[in-house]
């Protein structure tokens, strides 16, 4: 059975000790946030924080923490969801009195999962002006502007098709009645806005902080713009999101809510907002966006504040992100039926590396499906694409990196798009929401079914080299504090044996895969940090030959990555066996 609310969720998780109490006093700024990343290192419970200091409530933390708490609140395996919303889709199409029937369990599922207007609305219970220091917001970073608001499911309409959109945005703490509303580009909170401004009117908000674990999940979901992620989520509980009407503005909330601040934003204001940790692992930088005004605040009587941290992974949206991966990935497949499977890497923050599994059913397909898949919702926010034949596993990075080596001509098998959308929070290109992004087909005959070895160590060809490790199919890469393009010119004539040559800052583990991903990944921008071992021209197309270099050095401009200060990292030592008593 689902889970009616948050607190019901806590409550099981407390009986199957899979959550910790913690009973002395906590500050929500950055001394929560370390403790939580902690524990969820060590996979560790949910943590709820009984006295955060200066605030009137608890604080809930790594609440979807394991991959077990998820599939928990979600009452099955993630994968199955895609599977038997395709199995229908197959079944009744084209439609048949058969199919129909052996789909009715679904077809009823999907029927009832509409939401519902509630008669009883436990989120407002309490009805009172916004008093936003009441609340035990959080700050991740010592870098940050101040707090935000990390799990704020923002709510909005369409102002002329009326569609819902639920989705999860930073909102900086400014005062007790404002915030920012850090509306990303390609996400339907921000078409909301820029239609509502394009008219000239405000657009109603409400925010919820807290509900039932499904519908936290949902909002997170990367659904096509006009799917609304109420009626998914009532699809996944089985039955319908009970709703309530706002108090002080035209919307509807979960009635089961712990928190809803109502309010507006409204059109032309901006307000710089920023820096902040981001889940690349970097600050980003202030920038001017939206302001949200909150009207009214209504709660629970006994209200539960529900925080996450957002910063280098892993985090918690680790496997937040790989069950929403598993429950609409497949679904891919009804607009191209080639794909076979698709995984995106949490270790590069999920869109910067995409690998994808497919057929090729006729000559170019592979291509044809990349620029498909770049132009479908958030997946056009992916900057590296690597493609691989239907029987290899997308997830397993050792096995795309030698498919890369064994089946990737340069000059035919590496396409740069130089300039296209990215991630607001991208900043290797240097402009915001704007840089270029690498598709690697690895799709094509073996050429090369040997793996690549070295002929010499690196750092006999150049003492920059402070500390290397070569990967399957040949991917060498070499830890470098100085002049990383000269190094990767200087190992790739010396005919070291190499195919690509990857040169990272010493931050990075190399030891460690999902670490090295996020120093690669997150800090090149292709066009601008790609070295070829030869590049020319054939009429306007460029050709590249050779060896294959990546500067993925954090650079000169780049913000800082993140690190917790030595004073929190010394008082959580300190503190560490009082939060357990």
């Amino acid at each position: 059975m689902p889970f009616e609310t948050l607190q019901d969720f806590v409550d099981a998780l407390e009986r199957d000790g899979e959550l910790r109490r913690v009973t002395v006093e906590v500050d929500p700024v950055l001394e929560a946030p370390e403790i939580a990343q902690r524990v969820l290192r060590e996979g560790g419970p949910a943590l709820l924080f009984e006295r955060p200091r200066g605030a009137a409530f608890p604080l809930l933390m790594n609440l979807f923490g394991t991959r077990e708490r998820v599939v928990r609140a979600i009452g099955r395996e993630p994968a199955g969801v895609a599977e038997e919303l395709l199995e229908t889709v197959a079944r009744v199409n084209p439609p048949s009195l058969k199919g129909l029937w052996a789909s009715r369990r679904t077809v009823w599922k999907g029927l009832r999962a509409q939401p519902r207007v509630s008669g009883r609305a436990v989120c407002q219970e309490v009805v009172e002006e916004p008093r936003l220091g009441s609340l035990p917001v959080v700050q991740c970073w010592p870098g940050d502007a101040g707090r935000f608001i990390t799990f704020g499911m923002v709510i909005t309409r369409h102002p002329g098709t009326r569609r819902r959109n639920l989705g999860l945005y930073r909102m900086q703490v400014f005062d007790d009645a404002s915030t920012g509303m850090h509306w990303q580009s390609m996400k339907g909170g921000r078409g909301h806005h820029w239609e509502a401004e394009r008219r000239g009117e405000d657009l109603p908000v409400a925010v919820v902080v807290g509900c039932d674990p499904v519908l936290m999940l949902a909002s997170i979901l990367p659904l096509p713009e006009d799917v609304d992620e109420f009626a998914f989520a009532g699809f996944l509980r089985g039955r319908g999101v009970g709703m309530a009407r706002t108090r002080s503005i035209d919307a509807l909330v979960p009635a089961g809510a712990e928190f809803v601040l109502e309010g507006v934003v409204r059109p032309g204001e901006r307000r710089m907002e920023g820096p902040f940790g981001d889940h690349f692992g970097h600050y980003s930088d202030a920038a001017e966006f939206p302001v949200f005004h909150v009207r009214r605040v209504t709660h629970r009587r006994n209200a539960v504040y529900a925080a996450t941290v957002v910063g280098k992974p892993p985090q918690e949206d680790k496997f937040m992100g790989i069950a929403a991966g598993e429950m609409i990935g497949p679904l891919i497949r009804l607009i191209n039926p080639n794909i076979v499977d698709l995984a995106a890497y949490v270790g590069a923050g999920f869109h910067n590396l995409l690998v994808v599994a497919l057929q090729e059913r006729h000559p170019r397909e592979v291509l044809k499906t990349a620029m498909s898949l770049l132009g479908t919702g958030q997946l056009s926010l992916t900057k590296v694409m690597v493609l691989v034949r239907e029987d290899r596993d997308p997830r397993d990075f050792r096995a795309v990196l030698t498919e890369i080596h064994r089946r990737c001509r340069t000059e035919d098998h590496f396409h740069l798009l130089p300039v296209t959308a990215l991630d607001t929070l991208d900043f290797t290109s240097g402009t915001m929401h704007v840089g270029s992004k690498l598709i690697i087909d690895a799709t094509g005959d073996a050429f090369a079914p040997e793996p690549a070895r070295l002929r010499d160590d690196p750092d006999r060809f150049d003492p920059r080299v402070e500390g290397w490790r070569l990967l399957d199919g040949g991917f060498l890469v070499v830890q470098v504090r100085t002049g990383p393009r000269e190094v990767i010119a200087r190992l790739i004539e010396s005919g070291l044996g190499a195919r690509i040559v990857v040169a990272v800052s010493p931050d990075v583990d190399l030891d460690d895969d999902e670490n090295l991903q996020w120093g690669v990944f997150t800090r090149f921008d292709p066009v601008r940090d790609m070295i070829f071992e030869s590049q020319e021209f054939a009429g306007a197309r460029p050709v590249y030959r050779g060896a294959v270099g990546i500067d993925a050095t954090w650079k000169e401009g780049y913000p800082a990555p993140l690190e917790m200060d030595e004073a929190t990292v010394e008082r959580v030592d300190r503190r560490w066996p009082e939060y357990w008593k």
